[in-house]
């Protein structure tokens, strides 16, 4: 088996939509990620991406922004100030994973924090057991944690969750009309569509626990890089300190800005599937690896320009192109949760009251009118653990004045 990589951003776009090359970045994460909605293929993958889809929707998700989401945040963030002092990635950690949890559809009946704590520590070894192929630790060591994570989230959130799920499509079955009391979450899409998706239960589980790892850890890591950017550009440009603290729209492009800088895979691996020919006309043979290298596409100065490698949220991209470069994905899998983290993307004609702008941006909203800015006493320390480039702690501290 011989390795390619892809580099720039034009022939990375053409190789991810690439007909003949299959996901392959997690098949070392298999006790997680085997046959979870990112790495099917062909009708298995369009099946379950139309069951899920609808939990997606855009009208669903500015809902969610502006009524849900305040009430998970602003306690949250009102504790932290209190407090005085907090660590981002923690606090990202505990905001995004009540979000994961309401769209998975893991319910949380106590709705307490050492709850959410429970939970939140079995995500992190799902984590791990995802991205295990970039993990620095004793792999079957983590492959043993993982396992009793996994029966543990059976017993504690799981088990439960499908019951009272089941219990609403029996009463549905029986006749009687339960249609408002149905949570739009995928574990109930997929319960309701259950006769034609044939899932095992050890499957359900893991596609609801890729969901918990994927949407707590993922914008969790996001959030927290976009913290960091977001506070670097005000050190430098302090002239925008004050359109930042009222202009949601401009934190928009700061978290655009920090998702094209920090996809949360700096690559994604394709296998080919035949022997057949990349964008750049290189011959690769079947089950040849295939590298796509998004951290340096999403920096690539013929797309955005000659200051690619820097963050500007001020940068102008050319029409139809997404601001985020190719952080979510493309094609068929593309981020369902795309407009949900990110926002979409605002033009002349967008009505700011019927605008998704994101979770993120609301979050640093959040932060930012709380005061919030890095410790100076406690530097923050890059993630030991993984050759991803993530943050590991990140101590912030509340001026008392905000």
């Amino acid at each position: 088996m011989e390795s390619f990589t892809v580099q720039n951003y034009k022939d990375a776009f053409r190789t991810l939509t690439h007909k003949d090359l299959a996901q392959s970045l997690y098949d070392e994460g298999g006790i997680i990620m085997k046959e979870v909605i990112l790495t099917l293929e062909g009708d298995a993958h369009a099946q379950r991406r139309k069951t899920e889809f609808h939990v997606f929707r855009k009208e669903i998700s500015r809902l969610y922004e502006t009524i849900e989401f305040p009430k998970i945040l602003n306690p949250i963030l009102d504790e932290a100030k209190a407090n005085g002092q907090a660590d981002l990635v923690e606090l990202g950690y505990r905001v995004t994973m009540n979000v994961t949890a309401d769209v998975a559809g893991i319910d949380r009946p106590e709705n307490k924090a050492e709850e959410t704590q429970r939970l939140l520590a079995m995500v992190k070894i799902f984590s791990e057991g995802a991205t295990l192929v970039h993990s620095l630790k004793d792999k079957e060591a983590v492959r043993k944690q993982v396992l009793e994570a996994l029966e543990d989230f059976d017993q504690q959130f799981l088990n439960a969750s499908i019951r009272r799920r089941q219990q609403l499509l029996d009463r549905q079955q029986w006749g009687e009309d339960v249609s408002e009391e149905f949570p739009n979450d995928i574990l109930m899409a997929l319960m309701r569509n259950q006769e034609r998706l044939h899932l095992s239960h050890e499957l359900l589980r893991r596609e609801i626990a890729f969901y918990l790892q994927a949407g707590s850890h993922s914008t969790g890591s996001a959030s927290t890089h976009a913290f960091h950017e977001l506070w670097e550009w005000i050190q430098s440009h302090p002239e925008d300190e004050g359109l930042l603290r009222k202009d949601l729209f401009l934190i928009q492009r700061c978290v655009f800005e920090t998702l094209r800088l920090h996809p949360a895979s700096p690559v994604a691996w394709r296998k080919a599937l035949c022997p057949a020919q990349l964008p750049d006309d290189r011959s690769i043979a079947q089950g040849d690896r295939v590298i796509i290298d998004l951290w340096n596409a999403n920096r690539d100065t013929s797309i955005f320009g000659n200051d690619a490698t820097e963050y500007n949220p001020h940068r102008n991209f050319p029409d139809k192109q997404p601001p985020w470069g190719l952080t979510f994905g493309i094609g068929q899998h593309a981020c369902l949760g795309k407009v949900l983290d990110g926002g979409e993307i605002p033009n002349e004609d967008t009505v700011a009251e019927e605008h998704n702008h994101g979770l993120i941006a609301y979050y640093m909203k959040g932060l930012l009118d709380r005061g919030a800015q890095p410790d100076p006493a406690n530097p923050p320390q890059r993630d030991s653990h993984t050759q991803r480039p993530n943050w590991g702690s990140y101590p912030i501290i509340f001026r008392r004045n905000s």
